[in-house]
């Protein structure tokens, strides 16, 4: 097995106008997330967020205390949302609650692990179809109990219309309505068939920033994702199973040439999910 890391500064919003299109997708595109027997990581100084995938196929694989972390476990001062995007696995965590607990994840079920001095292992039930475990992280202040999540579990919201392009499905999972968490909240949204379009109106939110992960997108389609200041919106062509950061200032948006699932996931000093401050589409730029 082997874990690589790469770790992303921020960037000024004035200073990202004039990033070209390479520059663009350097810092905040993250192309590969899962390659078998690896676990991928980028650390962002976007609220020191970690986001990373773990693909287990022939292995077991370990969830190891990178080096920017200082800790010696991953786990010591971080809280963890796991999303498992591929075939059955399961994620062994060591130390959670003074106990040994397994939990089976299947297709787009959610496991949330408090801060402590875990031992996390991923592991797949079938190498032919293997465990695709995306990950996002963030720093904790407290210890919660770990708790697998599913959409059974979810605050959902339907909202937009096939008219619009944008009817979806927002299932709150690893958020504060569900389970305890200190910054760290995820979701999944599911656009309807016949639907494209994502978070319209677009809004920001100065208080935390966030990661999106775009899956469900036929290998020949692609996700083109907006970002930027409001009034300075810039874009980045996207694949399926590829994430993208987004800072506090930017919009996070996007429109896809097929429907797609994507999952959010957000860190900084506030919970409120309603937290936004919108932007008329009629006066983006």
């Amino acid at each position: 097995m082997k874990t690589n890391y790469e770790i992303r500064y921020a960037a000024h919003p004035e200073d990202a106008r004039h990033y070209d299109t390479a520059r663009l997708r350097r810092d905040f595109l993250i192309e590969t997330l899962f390659r078998n027997d690896e676990v991928q990581m980028v650390y962002s100084m976007y609220d020191r967020m970690v986001v990373g995938g773990a693909m287990p196929v022939n292995e077991a694989l370990p969830l190891e205390a990178i080096d920017p972390l200082k800790a010696p476990h991953f786990t010591t001062r971080r809280e963890v949302g796991i999303y498992n995007v591929g075939g059955k696995g399961k994620v062994v965590v060591r130390g959670c609650e003074g106990t040994e607990q397994v939990f089976e994840l299947d297709f787009k079920e959610a496991l949330y692990i408090g801060r402590g001095d875990h031992e996390v292992v991923f592991s797949s039930d079938d190498p032919a179809h293997p465990a695709k475990f995306y990950f996002n992280s963030t720093t904790a202040h407290a210890a919660y109990p770990c708790r697998k999540v599913t959409k059974q579990d979810a605050v959902v919201a339907h909202m937009g219309a096939l008219e619009t392009s944008n009817e979806r499905s927002i299932n709150k999972m690893l958020v504060n309505q569900v389970l305890p968490t200190c910054q760290l909240q995820m979701g999944m949204t599911e656009l309807a068939t016949g639907s494209v379009w994502n978070t319209m109106p677009a809004h920001t939110h100065s208080r935390r920033m966030e990661a999106y992960f775009y899956f469900e997108l036929p290998q020949d389609q692609a996700v083109c994702h907006f970002m930027g200041e409001p009034q300075e919106t810039r874009h980045i062509w996207m694949r399926g199973e590829q994430a993208v950061l987004s800072p506090e200032w930017s919009i996070h948006s996007a429109a896809a040439t097929h429907n797609y699932t994507f999952i959010w996931g957000m860190g900084g000093e506030n919970l409120d999910y309603g937290d936004q401050d919108f932007y008329d589409i009629k006066d983006l730029k």
